[in-house]
């Protein structure tokens, strides 16, 4: 080939020197991008994969976390229990000797007052025989009643 013979040839010439090179560093980009696209498309494959695995640890440990909260809410709830069924029995024993200490003094004051007169004391056990009394004779109009049917 001819040597350029201006200024202008010679940079045309200089500017398809420089675009043949540009176009071989193009070419030879080509095989590095597909590498690293391979190279990507592997990383995706891989983080797919780790994803799963992630996700099902992460179930295991929502479904552990659920059992653990349940058997502890269980337990707080049966000891609540226990406490206000220990709580309960304890007001009504209270309420229960309170009644009875209330009707124990009333008899105990009956008693009292039988042994202060002592000409009436019969009167009391009157009352309880006309009650036996009254309730045996209702009784056998029942029996009676129920038999002649």
């Amino acid at each position: 080939m001819n040597q350029p013979s201006n200024a202008r040839e010679a940079l045309i010439v200089e500017a398809i020197g420089d675009a043949a090179k540009l176009l071989g560093q193009v070419e030879a980009l080509a095989p590095v991008l597909n590498e690293s696209r391979q190279a990507l498309a592997d990383a995706h494959s891989g983080l797919a994969g780790q994803l799963t695995a992630f996700e099902a640890h992460i179930l295991a440990l929502t479904e552990r976390s659920k059992v653990v909260a349940v058997k502890h809410i269980l337990a707080r709830t049966e000891q609540a229990a226990r406490q206000s069924a220990d709580l309960q029995s304890r007001a009504m024993a209270d309420a229960a000797r309170v009644a009875f200490g209330a009707e124990l003094g009333a008899a105990l004051q009956r008693l009292k007052s039988m042994h202060e007169r002592p000409e009436r004391r019969w009167e009391s056990w009157l009352t309880h025989a006309a009650a036996a009394a009254t309730g045996s004779a209702a009784t056998l109009m029942l029996t009676v009643t129920l038999w002649t049917r």
